[in-house]
């Protein structure tokens, strides 16, 4: 079953509290669909009229600014064990290479990493709480933080139910094909991602070489000596 066919068969405001607990997790840290969870909520929302887009919306709000406010808080006081420990529980996204993407990403951009990591699966799970390990000022935090949520999920909504009331009977005929442009982005987007992180790696690697070159000439000589 898919996940709009599913969110047909619950009241709309089961609809309204499951986007907004969703979301926040995602926000708080736990890598969970909040994205194609409000993208199926705010379609299904524009062909049934019993799902008010505006509450939709606040309740995508409020679980992203609340989630982020929760995790950067739970970032702050668990500092970079807490990272440590994620990587423990979901390594394939709290792997190193993405943890330093990310850490290079704040370190650049600072608050901006915040807002505009709203729009980024990988970046909207770490916000939050590599903010508070950061030691990110909260008051930088939170406007970037209330600035990307309204801006993310009010607008995903706002644009979602539009194209749907607008091409609800294109949408019906053709949904593979949305299907499959879903798809495609969302693989482009991890292959991006992946790419990223494993170039970071890569320089992080040859910046510890040049920090340590005395580490890297004991090792050949070492193995060539003779016995």
């Amino acid at each position: 079953m898919h996940v709009q066919e599913w969110l047909e068969t619950i009241p709309a405001v089961a609809i309204y509290a499951l986007v907004g607990v969703v979301i926040g997790l995602e926000s708080l840290g736990i890598p969970l669909p909040g994205e194609i969870v409000l993208v199926s909520s705010a379609l299904l929302a524009s062909q049934h009229g019993d799902i008010n887009p505006y509450v939709l919306g606040a309740c995508a709000t409020a679980g992203a600014i609340i989630g982020d406010s929760i995790g950067y808080a739970i970032g702050r006081r668990g500092g970079r064990p807490l990272l440590a420990w994620l990587g423990g529980k979901f390594p394939k996204h709290f792997s190193e290479a993405n943890i330093m993407l990310a850490e290079r990403s704040f370190q650049k951009w600072g608050m901006w990493a915040v807002f505009f990591g709203r729009f980024i699966a990988l970046l909207r799970i770490f916000a939050g709480p590599l903010a508070g390990v950061l030691k990110m000022p909260y008051w930088k935090f939170l406007i970037a933080n209330v600035l990307g949520g309204i801006l993310w999920a009010g607008g995903t909504t706002a644009v979602i139910y539009s194209v749907g009331v607008v091409a609800e009977a294109w949408l019906k005929r053709f949904s593979w094909l949305g299907l499959v442009l879903a798809v495609l982005i969302g693989a482009g987007s991890m292959l991006i991602i992946k790419n990223r992180a494993k170039k970071a790696a890569a320089e992080a690697e040859a910046e510890r070489q040049r920090e340590h070159p005395e580490r890297e000439a004991a090792a050949p000589s070492g193995a060539n000596a003779p016995s």
